[in-house]
């Protein structure tokens, strides 16, 4: 398996990527901003991806996205094809992305926002900590990206505050905690408590 930085050459992954994670975010029933061949093709031609092959056999992908003027970069559409998960995949490409993201940009913040478990725990081993979403960009284009989930309503709802996903951010001038244990009952909480809280309200409303 190679996991390496993503180039024009692997244009023709493109399609292949889109499809498996929006197939991921349907059998999943989570929101998940959905990504067209063209934008994941630019970021192939700017070196801001990692992808992971199994001789030619596309087997997971992972981008960065850029704002601010470079004061913040997400690690945005990590996805492992379903024929390679349950591998410890998707930890090896998101510790290979962090560190890409961490030569291009070494000032910027680093965060992300996901409903997933897995992926909180993976960023969370990285150095990463929860946060509300005031700490994280206020670029306007990064949250039209949320515009295509299904949970967009719960985003405008809130003032674009809070919303089922949990924001977690690296930030290079902070000091990382030696201890790198997780609590995976405090993130399980947290997920209960929000989607309790805000389902609940979509229900009442329809």
């Amino acid at each position: 398996m190679n996991i390496i930085v993503a180039t024009t050459s692997h244009f023709k992954y493109a399609q292949i990527i889109c499809d498996t994670i929006a197939e991921s975010a349907k059998v999943r029933g989570t929101g998940i901003a959905k990504r067209t061949p063209d934008y994941i093709r630019k970021k192939l031609e700017n070196g801001n991806a990692v992808i992971a092959l199994d001789g030619d056999t596309f087997a997971g992908f992972c981008y960065i996205e850029v704002w601010g003027h470079e004061k913040y970069v997400a690690n945005s559409g990590l996805i492992v094809h379903p024929n390679y998960r349950s591998m410890g995949l998707a930890k090896k490409i998101k510790a290979t992305i962090f560190k890409l993201s961490r030569e291009k940009f070494p000032e910027a913040k680093i965060f992300g926002i996901t409903t997933g478990l897995p992926v909180m725990k993976i960023n969370y081993e990285l150095g990463y900590k929860p946060v509300t979403f005031s700490e994280l960009t206020d670029d306007p284009e990064f949250w039209k990206g949320c515009q295509t989930c299904k949970n967009f309503d719960v985003l405008t709802r809130t003032d674009q505050k809070m919303c089922l996903c949990t924001g977690m951010l690296y930030d290079p001038a902070t000091k990382p905690k030696e201890d790198k244990k997780v609590n995976s009952r405090a993130f399980k909480r947290l997920k209960s408590i929000k989607e309790s809280l805000f389902l609940k309200k979509k229900v009442k409303r329809t």
